[in-house]
C-alpha cells in the first residue's frame, strides 16, 4: 500500500509554490482561496511539517518545503512529458512505412482506399524514397523488392508478400528497336537486368544505356520512345493495358520477392501485422484481376 498524500494535495502545494501565493494557487487550478488553503494544511499535516513561512503578504518555502518542491516538480514535469507522448502516441497512433517513390504511387496509394475500408481509424504515414535511401528512414515497416544488399538478420526477418515479375517493355513503336536498343536501368536495382537475362534466355537493349535514380522515371523514359526498361508488372498494368507500353518478351518471375521488413528493437505498431496481412492479400487478388 502507498503512503503518498493525494494527488491534489501536491498539485495545490506545487502550485503555490511556484507562484508564492495561495490566491495565484487557487486562480490557476480553478479553486477557491479557501480550497487550496484547506489542501495545504492537510499536506502539511500528513507530512508532519509546515512547509511555508510567511513571507509578507506572500509565502516562502522553508527547507521542508524547498526539498518536497524539489521532488515534486521534478515527478510533475516527467509525468506531463509522458503523458504527452502517450497522449501524441493515442492521437496519431498509426504505422510508418517507407517503400520506392514508384511502389508507392503506383501500387500502394491506389490501393489504400480498400484498407481504409476495414480500418479508417489507422493512419499510414508514407516515407517515399529512392531504392538506395529506404533502408534509412526509421519506419516501423520497410517494403522493398529485393533484400539481397541487407543484412541476414535482416533478411531472415523478413516477411514474402508477394513474388515479383519482371519484364522489358517498350512504347509499341518502339519494339522493333527493343533489342539493339538503348537500356533503360535504374541507378539502385540494375542487376534485375542479369536476373532476368538469366531466367529469359535473352538479351535485349545492347545499344547503350540510360540509367535513373527512380523506376518512374524509367518508365516514363519508356513510355518517351527512350529505350526498353525493366519492371515489374504491377507498376505498368495500367499501361499495357492502355496498349501505352507493350512487353514484346512477357514477365518472367525473378528469384527474390516483394518483401516486408518490420524495425528491429523496439515496440512496433499494433497496427503492423495487421497491415501486413492485408498487404498480402491485396496483392493476391490484384494479381488475380
Amino acid at each position: 500500500m502507498r503512503t503518498l498524500p493525494p494527488l491534489s494535495l501536491l498539485r495545490a502545494f506545487e502550485a503555490t509554490a511556484r507562484n508564492g501565493s495561495v490566491t495565484k494557487a487557487a486562480e490557476e487550478l480553478c479553486r477557491t482561496h479557501g480550497a487550496v488553503s484547506r489542501q495545504l494544511k492537510l499536506l502539511q499535516e500528513h507530512v508532519g511539517s509546515a512547509l511555508f513561512d510567511k513571507d509578507g503578504t506572500g509565502l516562502r518555502l522553508n527547507q521542508h518545503g524547498q526539498d518536497l518542491h524539489a521532488l515534486v516538480s521534478s515527478v510533475f514535469e516527467q509525468l506531463e512529458h509522458g503523458y504527452a507522448r502517450l497522449r501524441a502516441q493515442v492521437q496519431g497512433s498509426g504505422l510508418h512505412v517507407a517503400c520506392s517513390a514508384t511502389f508507392a504511387m503506383r501500387w500502394l496509394v491506389p490501393n489504400l482506399a480498400d484498407f481504409y475500408r476495414v480500418r479508417p481509424d489507422v493512419r499510414i504515414r508514407l516515407s517515399m524514397t529512392s531504392a538506395k535511401e529506404i533502408r534509412t528512414e526509421g519506419a516501423d515497416l520497410v517494403i522493398a523488392w529485393d533484400l539481397t544488399s541487407y543484412s541476414e538478420a535482416d533478411r531472415s526477418r523478413a516477411i514474402l508478400l508477394a513474388p515479383v515479375a519482371f519484364g522489358p517493355v517498350c512504347a509499341p513503336g518502339y519494339r522493333n528497336l527493343a533489342t539493339t536498343g538503348t537500356r533503360i536501368v535504374h541507378d539502385f536495382t540494375s542487376s534485375a537486368w542479369t536476373h532476368w537475362e538469366k531466367q529469359a534466355g535473352a538479351r535485349i537493349g545492347t545499344g547503350g544505356q540510360l540509367k535513373f535514380p527512380h523506376t518512374h522515371l524509367c518508365i516514363e523514359a519508356a513510355l518517351s520512345g527512350l529505350g526498353v526498361a525493366l519492371v515489374e508488372k504491377r507498376l505498368v498494368r495500367r499501361e499495357l493495358d492502355e496498349g501505352l507500353l507493350v512487353a514484346p518478351w512477357g514477365f518472367v518471375q525473378l528469384p527474390f520477392g516483394l518483401m516486408a521488413l518490420p524495425a528491429a528493437g523496439r515496440t512496433l505498431p499494433r497496427e503492423l501485422n495487421e497491415f501486413t496481412s492485408w498487404l498480402r492479400t491485396r496483392l493476391e487478388y490484384k494479381d488475380a484481376n
